[in-house]
């Protein structure tokens, strides 16, 4: 079986006041320099080989479903591991 990762990002515009709380977090515990932005990883397991088509459907299903493209964007990928 195949998986196929998704990750979900705020969009660079969008304010994203969990990753502000954990940079805030990180500055705390006297971790200087670093910048958070949280976002989302949905792993899909397929059926079978991963073609063009089926990576057509999760672009597909992300977009409908796993990420509000108003505020936020997503990347496929194949997860070769």
């Amino acid at each position: 079986m195949a998986r196929v990762v998704v990750d979900v990002m705020p969009k660079p515009e969008i304010l994203d006041p969990q990753g502000k709380a954990v940079t805030g977090a990180l500055g705390r515990l006297g971790y200087s320099g670093l910048t958070v932005r949280q976002g989302k990883r949905f792993e899909v397991e397929v059926d079978g080989d991963i073609t063009d088509e089926r990576l057509a459907e999760v672009r597909d299903a992300a977009e409908k479903l796993f990420a509000n493209t108003v505020i936020e964007t997503f990347d496929v990928r194949v997860d070769e591991d």
